[in-house]
């Protein structure tokens, strides 16, 4: 395993396991499978409506809390309420989370941030993030900020490399944990020539090689999966390395293209939208 090495000094795997769109049923064995198959990071939120069966996949694994690094996030609907955390942490079976997001730029995001300053005081939670904030708006929390961000979560892919993003962010020291490692499952993506090409080299698949140019670029990746043999092979991107020259070449296929855009009346119906946890 390769990590990344937060400004708080710890080290935060540089790939998992996410649980977006699993249900319940399916994900407490996912997690459980994953963390006796060597996985050490995952990741979960409010709004995925999984964070129980997450933890009872994490308790049923066996293996020992501190080993993992445990990541959810806040919806928008909690920020202001005093035990969101609590509550987060309650379903999750857990004392901390190694990180905790924010998960939507809502007009309330100040209320959600000060929620989440005062739990890393109280040792709850071990490291802040935003999830989904433009440039504009991370730069300003960065400056309001008291304890500031220590990793962002956006969609990035090699369509989408977030060059600009990854500029502000070696500034501060900040990790990148990209959502949509493979473009939403794009075939265009996934079947780009040199993608092919490298895979045929190094004996492994298309999405592989793009999720190893995600660690070498610094990105940290959790693609969801619930099949044990993906978890696996979506693991198994540490036993080779792509060349300058490669990497390169990857960068050629940067379109500027995202596939999700949160926009103005998006941000207004997240900020209403009461969740519901599937037990």
């Amino acid at each position: 395993m390769e990590y990344f090495t937060l400004t708080t000094g710890a080290k935060m795997p540089m790939a998992g396991i996410g649980t977006f769109m699993i249900s319940s049923a399916d994900v407490e064995p996912a997690v459980e499978s994953a963390l006796k198959n060597g996985v050490r990071l995952i990741d979960t939120a409010n709004a995925y409506m999984n964070e129980s069966a997450t933890g009872r996949g994490i308790k049923n694994s066996g293996v020992a809390r501190e080993e993992i690094f445990l990541v959810s996030k806040l919806w928008p609907t909690v920020y202001a309420k005093e035990t969101a955390v609590d509550e987060m942490l309650a379903r999750l079976q857990t004392e901390y989370v190694d990180l905790l997001f924010l998960h939507q730029p809502t007009d309330n995001w100040r209320e959600g941030y000060k929620n989440i300053e005062k739990a890393y005081k109280e040792g709850k939670v071990k490291a802040i993030g935003l999830s989904n904030f433009p440039e504009d708006l991370l730069e300003e929390a960065i400056e309001w900020a008291e304890i500031k961000p220590h990793v962002v979560q956006v969609e990035a892919h090699p369509y989408f490399p977030q060059t600009e993003l990854k500029k502000i962010l070696a500034k501060h020291g900040m990790g990148l944990m990209a959502w949509s490692p493979i473009g939403h499952g794009d075939k265009n993506l996934i079947n780009e020539p040199v993608f092919t090409e490298l895979a045929e080299k190094y004996g492994k698949s298309n999405v592989q090689i793009i999720l190893r140019w995600h660690v070498q670029s610094g990105n940290v990746v959790f693609p969801g999966s619930k099949n044990p043999d993906h978890i696996r092979d979506n693991f198994d991107i540490f036993d080779f390395e792509l060349t300058d020259e490669e990497m390169t070449k990857i960068a050629a296929v940067d379109k500027n293209t995202r596939y999700y855009t949160a926009t103005p009346e998006l941000l207004a119906a997240y900020a209403t939208m009461e969740l519901k946890e599937d037990l």
